[in-house]
């Protein structure tokens, strides 16, 4: 069992999600708190986090947003939060014993059908004002 992480740093290019996922699952092992990770309270702690990195995007505009990028400082707290939603989201899945690559596979199947490409390319759906189709007097 792994007590310690491995300071080598990891990248997206070189790690799996299956890697990701076993480097979470012995986080928790080596501090035996899976008796507190319950599906309720991952699902509780997750949207708690999600919350918390909502908090950085409060009342930006959409231009004040995208500069988190280039500010060091708040894109390295933005990331610190999304990797806690990232880690409980791994956490659940874990513990559901759910495969998130074939989960979320199988959702883009599903979202392609339901949104299709001819169909919705460049609008985010009917109630787009630019809809085609759509008159001006529809709300």
């Amino acid at each position: 069992m792994c007590h310690e992480i491995s300071q080598q740093p990891l990248t997206d290019a070189t790690t799996s999600l299956s890697q990701l996922r076993q480097l979470v699952a012995e986080f928790i092992r080596a501090r035996a708190w899976e008796p507190f990770h319950t599906p309720k309270n991952l699902v509780m702690a997750l949207a708690i986090e999600a919350a918390e990195l909502m908090e950085h995007f409060q009342w930006l505009t959409p231009e004040q947003a995208e500069e988190i990028k280039t500010d060091q400082a708040k894109r390295s707290e933005v990331a610190d939060e999304l990797a806690d939603v990232l880690c409980y989201v791994m956490a659940l899945a874990n513990r559901l014993e759910i495969d998130l690559s074939a989960v979320v596979h199988a959702k883009m199947l599903k979202n392609a059908r339901k949104y299709p490409v001819e169909q919705f390319r460049g609008y985010f759906g009917p109630e787009d004002p630019r809809w085609p189709g759509r008159t001006s007097t529809e709300h």
